[in-house]
């Protein structure tokens, strides 16, 4: 995994986290998201437009799971 991917990587996941309501950031969301992006990377979404589209779309199950 080249340095720039990982880059986009870090910003995807900061956009997405940035659309969190306070109240629905529990424990564990930041890195289960992540985990999330870093899945839909190693499928070929490398783009950051691909990346948080991937990670938005599984936000709210993700929330779900973790509450």
């Amino acid at each position: 995994m080249n340095l720039e991917l990982v880059q986009t990587m870090r910003a995807a996941l900061e956009a997405v986290m940035a659309r969190v309501p306070a109240e629905q950031s529990v424990f564990g969301l930041k890195a289960a998201m992540a985990e999330v992006i870093l899945k839909a990377a190693a499928h070929g979404h490398t783009s950051f437009d691909g990346l948080v589209a991937s990670a938005s779309s599984q936000l709210q199950s993700v929330i779900s799971m973790l509450t």
